[in-house]
């Protein structure tokens, strides 16, 4: 499927706690500029009619008739069935909240909600980064092509989707791939997100700098400092980072482990990787130990970070030899060195959940229609 030149037209919605943006996707990109509302949290009525006049207000602004409404909506949530759970950055969601099917029942048409890590995979993996790895390995005559994907959001909290042969793993109860509630190897009485997240570098940090004397400094902020080699406080933030990394890498390698797939890195924090990727891949191409005290390699594959176009270039090389085929005299070719790649969103996860929106109506409608037939 090619969402780019697909001329299917699909509604979509930014949730935020504070904000909706609506907007409408024909071809993979933006064809109205978004209509910004208030999310009015605390009252549910005002909320649901937000929503619908939202969404009928970008309708409004095309001329061809949308095929369905997709978009991502804060969990826990039945997002199969479009019933959205108890929310806690939207209180005025309680009790289940039959949201899909409130606004098919208005505008007459499907409607899908995702969480928005799962639609940020699957973004990348139907039109962001997994179709331009494969076209720059073709590009180099690699007879090797990728299928499956793990995408992963780091800013307020550690989310995260799974792609798998271009269908999105959501699982039974809709809450597949949720990775901020994995264990955490160096810290194994906290889950996964108190080490991955905004709030972690801020505690952290100060831990570290005692002698800190601003105790509102954000991410950005202590990156910043991280980058500084004249602040007193340079180290510490290095030191803030490089855990930071070291946990991302644990939670990785356990995902790629499970996965055996690309890994795209998105959301906010994705912009200091140079600060904390080095600890991510040493530990993801570290090692374990047995009880004998033998080295074993955390991970079956090599995992290459193709950010840097050096990586890059021997995550492409053709290792392949030439085997024969015992009892015959024909030959084929064979890679012994299985591998995998670790990169930033060259999307953003913004425009990576917008894709995934309008790629998941596509394939659903199209699905849909084929089982009518």
């Amino acid at each position: 499927m090619n969402i780019w030149s697909d001329e299917r037209v699909v509604l979509t919605l930014d949730a935020g706690g504070t904000n909706f943006v609506f907007s409408a996707i024909k071809g993979g990109i933006e064809i109205v500029d978004p209509i910004r509302k208030p999310s009015n949290a605390n009252d549910l009525e005002l909320c649901l009619k937000t929503i619908i006049k939202g969404f009928q207000e970008t309708k409004d602004l095309i001329k061809e008739k949308p095929i369905a409404i997709s978009f991502a909506f804060p969990g826990p949530a039945d997002y199969r069935r479009g019933i959205i759970g108890d929310l806690p950055n939207l209180p005025a969601f309680r009790g289940g909240v039959a949201l899909g099917p409130m606004l098919e029942e208005h505008f007459n048409i499907p409607v899908f909600i995702n969480n928005d890590g799962d639609l940020f995979a699957y973004g990348e993996a139907l039109g962001g980064i997994l179709p331009e790895i494969n076209k720059r390995l073709q590009e180099a005559n690699s007879p090797k092509q990728y299928s499956n994907l793990v995408g992963i959001t780091l800013g307020t909290g550690f989310g995260g989707g799974l792609v798998q042969d271009g269908n999105l793993f959501i699982g039974d109860n809709s809450i597949a791939s949720e990775v901020w509630l994995t264990s955490s190897r160096l810290f194994p009485e906290r889950f996964a997100e108190e080490g991955i997240s905004k709030r972690a570098i801020q505690r952290v940090y100060y831990e570290y700098a005692k002698n800190e004397s601003n105790k509102s400094l954000m991410p950005k902020d202590i990156y910043e400092i991280a980058k500084d080699e004249n602040h007193p406080n340079n180290k510490a933030a290095k030191m803030t980072f490089r855990q930071f990394g070291s946990c991302l890498g644990d939670s990785l390698a356990n995902l790629l482990t499970i996965t055996d797939s690309i890994a795209v890195i998105g959301g906010g924090l994705s912009g200091a990787s140079d600060v904390y990727m080095p600890a991510v891949m040493e530990e993801i191409n570290g090692q374990f130990h047995t009880t004998k005290g033998l080295a074993q390699s955390r991970l079956v594959q090599k995992v290459y970070h193709i950010d840097n176009e050096s990586e890059f270039r021997k995550f492409i090389k053709d290792c392949s030899k030439t085997i024969t085929i015992p009892g015959t005299n024909k030959r084929l070719k064979y890679d012994p060195e299985p591998r995998l790649a670790i990169c930033s969103s060259k999307l953003g996860a913004s425009k990576a959940i917008g894709v995934g929106a309008y790629a998941f109506a596509l394939n659903e409608v199209n699905r849909r229609e084929k089982l009518k037939n």
